[in-house]
C-alpha cells in the first residue's frame, strides 16, 4: 500500500513538473533563442514611422510591424530623456535613480567640471583617443547577466555610430561593444573590453566609404524625393548635401547613411563572428538613427528626415535577411524600440502669439546669490550649474552650519517667482516624495550623486539659456509616440494600446534567456 502511495505521489510530481515545465517553454517562445537582438532606434517616431510607409520595402518594417508583437503606447518611466539616460534604462530595466546615467554629461562634483556619461581615464581607446568605459554605469545590463549565467561563454556585441549607446547597450562584460569615431570615421572601440578591434571591424575600416572625402548624401530614390508628409510648404526640392569639412564623421552620424554602415557592420559579423554557433544564448545589440540631420527639426529638413526612416527601413531589411541566414526566424528574438525622445523646433513661437519667453539661468543664479548672501551673510553658496541644475557648495554650507533642508526651501521659494518657472525640485522634495503631478518622473531621473541640488523646470514653450556655457534648450512637454516590437519565435503577431514602459524590455528578454533580470530591476516581464 504504501509502494501505491508513493507510485501515486511520483506520477503526481511527474505531472506538474511537466506542465510547469512546458508552461516555461512556452512563456520563453519554445527553446531558447540561440541569439537576442535589441536594436535601439535614436529619436524613432511611431506618427512618422507610419506616416512613410509608401516609401518602405516589404522585408524591414513593414515586415515586423505586420508580424510583431507590437506594444503602441510605449513610455519612459522618467523625465528629461536623452539618448545615454534612454540606452542605459532600457538595458538595465531601472531608471537614472539606480543606474546613475542622468543624461550625456554630468557635474562633477569634487572638481566641478561636466564628464561624459562613459568617460574613464584609467583606460585606453583603441583607434580613438577617447577613453570610455561603462564604469560609470552602477548597475547590471541584461547583457552582464547573460555573461554570468554562462559562465562568460556567451559572445555579446554592441554595435552603435555613438560611443555612449555602444557602451550602455554592451554594459559591463561585453565581448566588444564598438563605435564610429567622430574624428576618423573609423570603427573603435575600449581597452576596456578589449586589446585590440576584431578582424571582422578592421575588415570594415578598410572599406568604409564614409571615410572619402567629402561624403555626399542624397534621397535614396526618386519616391522620396517625390513624397512629402509634412505640413510645411507642400514638395520640398530634393536635398544634396556635401560633407566635407574637418566635421564630416559627426555630421554622416546624423544622416540615414549611418544606418546602411551599421547593417554592413552586421552583415560581417554575422558571417564570420561566433554568434548563434552553439545551444548558448548569444546577444547583438544595435543602435540605428532616424533623427534630423545635425539635430534640425523635421520642420527644418523635412525630406532627410524621410530619407532617414527609408534608409533605417533598408538598413532592417538587411540585418533581417542576414539573421535569417545565420540563425533563422526558429532560433531568433528581436525587440525593437526607441530613444523616446526628438529634437524640437526652435521656431518663434511669440509671432503666432504662443506664450513663449527666455530664463537665462546664469541671471537666475546671480539673483539666487546676491539673495542668499543677504539671508545668510555667506557667499559662494552656489558651486555651478549644468542646464538648468543648480549645484550647491556642500563645503561652504557644511563650515557654516546651514540647515540644507531649509536653505532647498528658500531657494525653490526665490526661484519660483521668476518668470519662465513652471516648478523648481529640490534634492529633499525629489528623494522623500510628495505628491506633484510628474514628480515621481522627475525623482526617476534624479541621482542624488550626479544630479544637481535644485531642478528649474521650464514652462513649456520658453527657452532656457546659459550665455556663459551656449546652453539653450526649448522647453516642452509634449509626449512622442513610439513602439516596443517584439519580433521572433513564438511571437504572434499582435497589437497592444495599453501603455507601457521600456523598463520592462530588460526582464522581458531576461525571462526568454531564462537568466536573472538586472540586478536593479523590479519589474516583471510583459509575456
Amino acid at each position: 500500500m504504501p509502494h501505491k502511495t508513493n507510485h501515486t505521489l511520483l506520477t503526481l510530481l511527474a505531472l506538474l513538473t511537466a506542465g510547469s515545465s512546458a508552461l516555461n517553454v512556452s512563456a520563453a517562445g519554445g527553446a531558447l533563442p540561440k541569439v537576442v537582438v535589441n536594436i535601439i532606434v535614436d529619436q524613432l517616431r511611431s506618427d512618422y514611422l507610419e506616416a512613410f510607409m509608401p516609401l518602405y520595402g516589404e522585408e524591414g518594417l513593414k515586415r515586423l510591424l505586420t508580424e510583431g508583437r507590437i506594444y503602441a503606447g510605449a513610455e519612459y518611466p522618467m523625465a528629461r530623456i536623452d539618448r545615454a539616460s534612454a540606452t542605459a534604462t532600457l538595458s538595465t530595466g531601472t531608471t537614472p535613480s539606480r543606474h546613475g546615467i542622468v543624461g550625456a554629461q554630468w557635474v562633477e562634483r569634487e572638481g566641478l567640471r561636466p564628464v561624459f556619461c562613459v568617460e574613464d581615464h584609467s583606460i585606453q581607446g583603441i583607434g580613438t583617443k577617447d577613453r570610455y568605459s561603462a564604469l560609470p554605469l552602477n548597475t547590471s545590463t541584461v547583457t552582464d547577466e547573460l555573461k554570468v549565467a554562462s559562465e562568460g561563454k556567451a559572445v555579446v556585441v554592441s554595435l552603435a555610430p555613438n560611443a555612449e549607446s555602444a557602451i550602455l547597450q554592451g554594459g559591463h562584460a561585453a565581448d566588444y561593444a564598438c563605435w564610429i569615431d567622430d574624428y576618423s570615421g573609423q570603427w573603435v572601440t575600449s581597452s576596456y573590453y578589449t586589446t585590440a578591434l576584431p578582424q571582422w571591424l578592421k575588415a570594415r575600416n578598410t572599406q568604409l566609404s564614409a571615410t572619402g572625402n567629402p561624403i555626399v548624401w542624397e534621397p535614396a530614390n526618386a519616391l522620396v524625393g517625390n513624397f512629402s508628409y509634412f505640413l510645411s510648404g507642400g514638395m520640398k526640392e530634393p536635398f544634396r548635401h556635401v560633407m566635407k569639412t574637418a566635421e564630416r564623421f559627426r555630421q554622416w552620424k546624423t544622416s540615414g547613411l549611418v544606418n546602411s554602415e551599421i547593417a554592413s557592420a552586421t552583415e560581417t559579423l554575422l558571417q564570420v563572428g561566433r554568434l548563434g554557433m552553439d545551444d548558448i544564448t548569444d546577444y547583438l545589440a544595435l543602435t540605428l538613427y532616424a533623427g534630423g540631420y545635425e539635430g534640425r527639426t523635421a520642420a527644418e529638413a523635412p525630406m532627410e528626415v524621410q530619407d532617414n526612416y527609408v534608409r533605417l527601413d533598408m538598413a532592417l531589411a538587411r540585418i533581417l535577411t542576414a539573421l535569417d541566414e545565420k540563425v533563422g526566424r526558429d532560433n531568433l528574438l528581436l525587440c525593437l524600440t526607441s530613444t523616446g525622445y526628438t529634437e524640437e523646433s526652435d521656431a518663434d513661437l511669440s509671432r503666432y502669439r504662443i506664450s513663449t519667453g527666455t530664463f537665462d539661468v546664469q541671471r537666475a543664479t546671480g539673483l539666487l546669490a546676491m539673495y542668499l548672501r543677504a539671508v545668510y551673510g555667506v557667499g559662494n553658496l552656489i558651486a555651478t550649474t549644468h542646464g538648468t541644475e543648480i549645484y550647491l557648495n556642500h563645503q561652504v554650507i557644511e563650515d557654516h552650519q546651514i540647515n540644507y533642508s531649509e536653505l532647498l526651501t528658500r531657494c525653490q521659494d526665490f526661484l519660483q517667482q521668476l518668470a519662465g518657472v513652471q516648478d523648481v525640485y529640490g534634492s529633499v522634495r525629489m528623494l522623500q516624495g510628495g505628491w506633484t503631478a510628474g514628480l515621481s518622473e522627475i525623482s526617476n531621473g534624479y541621482h542624488v550623486q550626479r544630479s544637481g541640488d535644485l531642478l528649474v523646470a521650464v514652462m513649456p514653450g520658453w527657452h532656457a539659456v546659459n550665455t556663459a556655457t551656449g546652453y539653450d534648450r526649448l522647453s516642452r512637454a509634449s509626449y512622442v509616440p513610439f513602439p516596443i516590437v517584439f519580433y521572433g519565435a513564438g511571437i504572434k503577431p499582435q497589437r497592444i494600446t495599453e501603455s507601457t514602459t521600456v523598463d520592462y524590455i530588460a526582464p522581458t528578454l531576461s525571462s526568454a534567456m531564462r537568466i536573472r533580470a538586472p540586478n536593479a530591476c523590479s519589474t516583471s516581464p510583459l509575456f
